[in-house]
């Protein structure tokens, strides 16, 4: 070949590595070659393999379809993060019960209806309603031991063929499936320690919000009927098969007559859309009362009066107390109403209940009042003060409602149930009196707020369930709708474990030292702001003074302007805003009080 057409040679590039790094990566890699370093290689092989096949058949063998009463349900088991039990009944909704924790979940859906079984299993007279519990139970303990034998078969064939493939040797195909085998055994174990017989007494729906009754129940019958985990699954199949044999409409929901149904709701801010979400809760449980604690409105204005008048339109008692976003003309109007029950420190009996409420004593309608200077510890010395007075007064109220959680709480020791709302986000807690802490969420979705985030806010709003013989609340479903009124909903129940807990008073303790610029004003003339900059002007012909830090003694006392200032003032000298006028159009501020010098 001519030296010419000789295609140049690239030199190679080499990267060398430093001697010490060189020699500790060829001292891993001589270990990571040793007879035992593989072996452990393999049996962590073995042990993934075995796992993953099981899984793989676990969840494929884990179908069946069996009859259980007059209805077929499909059994399966599902890869879940914390386990449980979901009943799919369509179209009505689901319910979702803590059943268990692991890996594992199990749902189970109603595919078919035999309409003649159906008749037949409503209208027979001959069998009683224990004969019937025994036979459902039977048929569906069946049909979950079958998909369990069918599960457990199909992950030892999946485990071992997946070995087989994979490692090509018999003996780690039967190590894979006695690791499968294993997995299985710690599954079930991790089942049964954490099997909740009761859990069915607390489910979460979703659904219809109309379907909601009847699909869930009324809460005490829940605990009085359900006595077992084997009568509540087979009783719940019964009311599935009586819902299906409705043809026109769904079956009429009989609540417990000795149950006191309660739909607490608050923070509605003038979203006309939470009247029909009440009024269908309302209709829908046979609610028996309507609390509302504050904030109906977004401003307060005269204008919004009128948003009160739908309040006539229910025909159950609605009781009201006010808001920080509601004027003194809000309570008028709700007070106005043929069924508005208005509670302002005074008690009334309504339904057997004796309710005490208290309205807010501050009124911040709009963004620039909305970080006012009054905060948790005001509203709560303000509450002991109320709660002294109650109990001097010899009350012992049922409910107590208040819109500040803060100032709800003090009441803690003086009634068995305090109903609040003000922070948009639900929340209940049960204080160490035995006191009962229940925070609402917005029943509007925060009115036009609840478009200020990405998603909107939820409407939520919950029915509480009272004994009408010892006036105690037995439990609550919380509803929770999507924001700007979805018809789809979610319902979760709970029940108050001991419903029947002594109610002990507080340990005296100091009030707290307020922490307002103006601890000396009464509740009601508190500031609805925050003090703004001073409005004093700086003396003509002065400097601006440099930063106190700088400064002397004497020197800051004869330049310093700045109010409140610790050092050289006593009091503020510039006006604030007070209370509401009496007339309601506005605001009078209260007379600046004159600078005191110290000299």
């Amino acid at each position: 070949m001519p030296r010419s057409s000789r295609k140049p040679r690239i030199p190679a590039f080499r990267v060398r590595l430093p001697a010490p790094v060189h020699t500790r990566l060829s001292a891993a890699a001589t270990r990571l070659r040793t007879p035992r370093m593989r072996r452990t290689g393999r049996v962590l092989a073995v042990i993934a393999v075995g796992l993953l096949g099981g899984l793989a058949g676990l969840l494929v063998g884990g179908r069946v379809d069996t009859p259980v009463g007059p209805t077929d349900v499909a059994l399966s088991l599902r890869a879940s993060w914390d386990g449980g039990t979901t009943i799919a009944i369509p179209p009505l909704g689901a319910l979702h019960l803590d059943t268990h924790w692991g890996p594992v979940a199990l749902r189970a859906q109603v595919t078919q209806l035999r309409l003649e079984d159906a008749r037949a299993f409503i209208e027979s007279a001959d069998i009683s309603d224990r004969q019937m519990t025994d036979r459902i139970a039977g048929q569906l303990w069946h049909g979950v031991w079958t998909m369990l034998l069918r599960a457990v078969l199909a992950a030892l064939f999946c485990a071992f063929v997946a070995g087989l493939l994979i490692f090509r040797s018999w003996r780690r195909a039967l190590a894979g499936s006695g690791v499968a085998l294993a997995g299985m055994l710690a599954v079930a174990l991790a089942a049964w320690l954490s099997f909740s017989p009761s859990s069915l007494a607390e489910p979460r729906y979703t659904g219809l919000l109309a379907n909601a009754p009847r699909v869930v129940g009324d809460a005490r019958n829940l605990v009085e009927r359900f006595t077992s985990y084997r009568a509540q699954l087979a009783r719940l199949v019964g009311n599935m098969s009586r819902l299906y044999a409705a043809t026109s409409s769904l079956p009429t929901y009989e609540p417990d007559p000795s149950t006191l149904r309660i739909v607490h709701v608050s923070d509605i801010h003038l979203n006309p859309a939470a009247w029909d979400v009440i009024r269908s809760v309302a209709d829908q449980f046979q609610a028996d009362l309507i609390i509302d604690t504050g904030d109906l409105m977004d401003h307060g204005t005269r204008a919004e009066d009128k948003f009160a008048d739908d309040i006539s339109t229910f025909r159950v008692p609605y009781v009201y107390v006010r808001g920080n976003h509601d004027a003194r003309g809000t309570q008028k109007a709700v007070a106005r109403q043929k069924n508005g029950v208005v509670l302002d420190d005074t008690t009334k009996q309504i339904e057997n209940l004796t309710i005490y409420g208290v309205g807010d004593p501050r009124y911040t309608p709009d963004k620039s009042t909305r970080g006012d200077s009054v905060g948790d510890d005001q509203m709560r010395a303000e509450g002991l003060r109320l709660a002294e007075k109650l109990r001097a007064s010899g009350t012992r109220p049922d409910i107590v409602l208040a819109h500040d959680p803060a100032e709800g709480a003090a009441f803690s020791g003086l009634t068995p149930l305090v109903l609040s709302g003000h922070r948009h986000k639900r929340d209940t807690s049960l204080l160490p009196t035995g006191t009962r802490l229940f925070v609402q969420g917005s029943t509007g979705g925060a009115g036009l707020r609840g478009l200020e985030h990405e998603e909107p806010t939820p409407i939520e709003l919950s029915v509480l369930y009272f004994s009408r013989a010892t006036h105690r609340l037995q439990g609550w479903d919380d509803l929770r709708l999507g924001g700007l009124g979805l018809t789809s909903a979610q319902i979760e129940r709970h029940l108050e474990p001991k419903p029947d807990h002594p109610v002990t008073p507080p340990a005296p303790s100091p009030a707290p030292t307020p922490s307002s610029p103006f601890p000396s004003l009464p509740a009601s003339q508190w500031p609805t702001r925050t003090p703004s900059a001073p409005t004093c002007p700086r003396p003509s012909g002065r400097r601006e003074p440099r930063p106190h830090r700088r400064l002397r003694r004497p020197v800051h006392n004869r330049l310093c302007v700045r109010p409140r200032c610790p050092l050289c003032w006593a009091q503020v000298g510039h006006a604030h805003l007070g209370p509401p006028s009496s007339s309601g159009l506005g605001r009078r501020p209260f007379k600046a009080v004159a600078p005191v010098r110290i000299r």
